[in-house]
């Protein structure tokens, strides 16, 4: 038997009936090329004074699936995936934004600090103008102003980076 496709077309039902044993019913193609891997191994590992090569082919066959059986359960017990309702009900652990705070409180260095209270309402909490001068106990025209200067500094600041 030295052309191994013959010996595969040979083999097949066999292979076939040690995964039907297995009950292999998902991911029948990849066992099924284990098994062709395991049987070119047999094939080659073979000593004919040891016994008939059917009988060493099926215990090779059916002992390689089942370790890649295993392997397979393994990786699926390791990798569970919740279902998509667990999606729905997980807590956003990011909040309050720390990184993005930083990064954007990196931006307002050199505005005073009403105009960073402008910012960062405006641009992290994504407040309107009413809602941060509620929040600070002072006028809309005042907060516009805060509005008016900072956008000034920052548009100096960075006017030379684009």
């Amino acid at each position: 038997m030295d052309n191994f496709n013959e010996l595969a077309d040979q083999y097949t039902p066999m292979i076939h009936k040690i995964m039907h044993s297995l009950h292999l019913y998902r991911d029948q193609e990849e066992f099924y090329q284990t098994a062709l891997i395991a049987l070119w191994e047999a094939n080659n590992g073979f000593n004919p004074e040891k016994g008939s090569f059917t009988n060493y082919a099926y215990a090779y066959i059916k002992g390689k699936l089942l370790l890649e059986l295993t392997r397979s359960h393994k990786y699926e017990q390791r990798t569970t995936y919740p279902k998509e309702e667990y999606w729905g009900t997980v807590q956003d652990q990011h909040d309050d934004q720390p990184l993005e705070a930083e990064i954007l409180l990196s931006y307002c260095q050199g505005l005073s600090e009403k105009e960073t209270k402008w910012v960062m309402g405006a641009i992290l909490y994504d407040q309107s103008i009413q809602e941060i001068a509620a929040q600070e106990h002072v006028s809309c025209s005042a907060v516009k102003q805060w509005k008016l200067s900072a956008l000034k500094k920052l548009r100096a600041k960075f006017a030379d980076r684009y």
